[in-house]
């Protein structure tokens, strides 16, 4: 059973959001072994320079290569990444396992996104879309297209 690792930079916030990502975490337990990994956001100003940003990119970055699983495929959720069609994102996941990659990770990060230690770390760059989305509520739309992808794999009628 493939080992799915999803690091987040920051906690959910939103009682909604939460449920959600309870629900599909539930839906995964048999497709998957689903581990979400929080980690903090660092605090910034409310108007932050580039030079701040930078700094707490890096720090993050820093906490999340710690916590990548030894072995694992790293997937980054970054604007500039590859887009792909839910068929395509359930092919990239069996294509790890056949790989002998049985671990894939995930990070999503914070509001100003993923330092460039984590990008050059990632074995894939992908964006869900050009356009923006709260980071909170990403999770819940990954979470969703883990399950889908689970479910193309398996040859189920939950994707139409």
């Amino acid at each position: 059973m493939q080992q799915i690792t999803v690091l987040c930079v920051g906690r959910l916030k939103e009682p909604y959001l939460t449920a959600a990502c309870a629900e599909y975490q539930k839906r995964l337990q048999t497709l998957c072994k689903l581990q979400i990994v929080e980690l903090p956001a660092q605090k910034l100003p409310d108007d932050p320079n580039d030079s701040q940003i930078r700094q707490a990119l890096d720090k993050e970055g820093a906490g999340i290569l710690d916590k990548i699983p030894a072995g694992a495929a790293v997937v980054a959720l970054c604007i500039e990444g590859k887009q792909m069609d839910s068929e395509r994102f359930s092919r990239l996941l069996s294509d790890y396992a056949t790989a002998g990659k049985d671990k894939v990770c995930f990070v999503i990060g914070g509001s100003f996104g993923l330092s460039d230690a984590v990008k050059r770390r990632a074995d894939c760059r992908l964006s869900v879309s050009a356009m923006t989305f709260p980071h909170q509520l990403f999770r819940v739309m990954l979470l969703e297209q883990i399950y889908r992808a689970k479910q193309i794999e398996r040859g189920s009628k939950y994707h139409k």
